[in-house]
């Protein structure tokens, strides 16, 4: 199978190149130096090119906070660019694989959040995504829009490598503990997207919009202390409420995804984010 891959230095198409080449795919992945995502005309062009089997978008803006003063540039990255690649996807009747977030909605507490639940972004960042999705749906090509959260690998800058990097310089950290979600291993995303590539492929693929997020959920402050456990390190975390910690742009307090509907559809069950965090530590030594 082959495969296109717009994103060469994310977490996610990091590991979607380690992976396809353990399975034996031809993956090529695209930096920006092939593919500005803002320039969407541009995207399209690679698109209509291309002799890969199916294409998937890893590539994203995803500065949260700096969104709030980029707006443009955070839709033309992660609107426009999709949209005009799905587009062109359709055209040549091309699955196209899309990673999207939970920031598109408004963190409400309660149950896990489902597909087809009601979005509501809270900045800037969400609001990006979303239109995204919408762009994606609106092409009307075979597709699959992946919400995940909380990504964390051993590459790029994540919430497992700083804990572990501050962990080693303090003994006390303050961490944020209302809100809620579900860590997700960089690894089992990569994987999940090749088993969905290859369910297209073999023409059992379901287009539509799926969760998949790391199991169980966690607080920030909960999970910093997992981390520290399985480090080995001794460090105290005092949980904080969000208001002491303030951001630019507001995050979500529920981000818990509920993911029945990818497991049902293709067999993926929830990665348990405590095994990736030991992929983590174990790539450290």
């Amino acid at each position: 199978m082959r495969v296109l891959v717009f994103g060469e230095t994310g977490q996610v198409a990091r590991e979607l190149g380690a992976q396809a080449e353990r399975r034996g795919l031809a993956l090529t992945a695209l930096g920006r130096d092939l593919a500005d995502l803002a320039d969407s005309g541009a995207c399209a062009t690679v698109v209509e090119a291309t002799d890969a089997e199916v294409v998937i978008n890893a590539a994203a803006y995803t500065a949260v906070d700096r969104a709030e003063t980029e707006p443009d540039l955070a839709h033309a990255v992660n609107a426009a660019a999709p949209g005009a690649m799905a587009r062109a996807c359709a055209a040549r009747a091309l699955p196209f694989l899309h990673i999207s977030t939970d920031y598109v909605f408004d963190g409400s507490p309660g149950r896990p959040w489902r597909e087809d639940d009601p979005t509501g972004p809270l900045g800037v960042y969400g609001a990006s995504k979303l239109a995204g999705e919408v762009e994606v749906a609106a092409a009307g090509g075979a597709h699959v829009i992946l919400r995940t959260a909380w990504i964390f690998s051993s590459q790029g800058a994540n919430f497992v490598k700083t804990m572990l990097r501050l962990g080693a310089e303090r003994h006390r950290l303050r961490v944020v503990d209302d809100q809620i979600g579900g860590p997700t291993p960089a690894r089992d995303i990569a994987s999940a997207l090749l088993d969905i590539a290859s369910a297209f492929r073999a023409g059992r693929g379901i287009t539509g919009v799926f969760h998949y997020a790391g199991s169980p959920s966690i607080s920030w402050a909960g999970f910093a202390r997992a981390i520290f456990a399985r480090s080995g390190q001794g460090v105290e975390v005092e949980p904080i409420p969000s208001s002491a910690y303030p951001t630019p742009a507001r995050r979500p307090l529920n981000s818990t995804l509920d993911c029945g509907r990818i497991a049902a559809a293709y067999g993926l069950a929830q990665p348990d984010w405590g095994a990736g965090v030991d992929a983590v530590l174990g790539d450290r030594t």
